[in-house]
């Protein structure tokens, strides 16, 4: 597994690559990096070309705080290893953001693995009331600025899934998302993000392959944005992978690694 850097407008991506074959890219949740995905790297066959790099605000990328396009970023990896068209694997805002690219750059875009996806322009969902405590509990450490305090109340959000005990997912699984959100909440403020048009219009559109997969303790609002998806995704196959939260690929790499290896071997 070899490391990469490359310059964008006032910036370095930071990300790791191994293999050679079909480009895979893998795109992080909002409260980790790359290494979420070293399970899945690691276990996938030499003839994928598995690629992670982290974005802006996240791990061992460094960025000024400057106008930038996520798109663009994607697009500057892609370019970097020659790469006409890549399979995208995004958890959370990187789902997000695959759908997003799929939408702008259809024609770069083989398929795409959507975990526990992000929707641009998704409606608002009100949450149950039972997850008061620890909406609040955030809030609080936002508040008060206890960013120690906000990566615990993170980790029972969403790594043990905000309805479920504290402390539900324990061990290196747990260290590694406090490492990871740590090194996010720590990094300075970036302001200038351009956001990409509303995509859930023009989700009837998106033609390419996708495997949807969920977890069923993950917040409610995300199992919907995994509901509309299957809807309205054209060509797709959904998956609730039981007893997880929003990164089962961390917490189950043993039921995830097998979906993820079957769908590849379609390419």
């Amino acid at each position: 597994m070899a490391t990469f850097e490359i310059d964008v407008e006032g910036g370095t991506l930071f990300g790791i690559e191994q293999g050679n074959g079909l480009p895979v890219v893998f795109l992080h949740a909002g409260v980790c990096d790359h290494r979420m995905w070293l399970s899945q790297i690691e276990d996938l066959d030499e003839n994928i070309h598995a690629i992670a790099y982290d974005r802006r605000g996240f791990g061992q990328t460094v960025s000024e705080n400057v106008e930038f396009d996520e798109l663009e970023d994607l697009s500057a990896v892609l370019d970097h290893f020659d790469i006409r068209a890549a399979v995208l694997v995004g958890c959370s805002m990187g789902g997000g953001l695959a759908i997003d690219y799929a939408i702008a750059n259809p024609d770069r875009v083989a398929g795409m693995v959507l975990v526990g996806s992000a929707l641009t322009g998704a409606p608002d969902f009100e949450l149950p009331e039972e997850l008061n405590p620890v909406l609040q509990a955030e809030e609080l450490a936002r508040e008060s600025g206890d960013l120690d305090m906000l990566n615990k109340v993170q980790a029972h959000e969403w790594l043990d899934g905000p309805a479920q005990q504290s402390g539900r997912v324990g061990g290196a699984t747990r260290a590694l998302f406090l490492d990871m959100n740590n090194i996010a909440l720590h990094k300075p403020a970036l302001d200038h993000e351009i956001v990409p048009p509303s995509a859930i219009e023009k989700l009837s559109k998106v033609s390419q392959p996708a495997l949807l997969i969920c977890g069923d303790y993950d917040f409610p609002d995300i199992v919907e944005n995994h509901r509309i998806l299957e809807e309205e995704l054209v060509n797709s196959v959904s998956i609730i992978i039981e007893g997880t939260a929003h990164l089962p690929n961390m917490e189950r790499p043993d039921l995830f690694n097998p979906f993820l290896s079957e769908f590849l071997s379609s390419y």
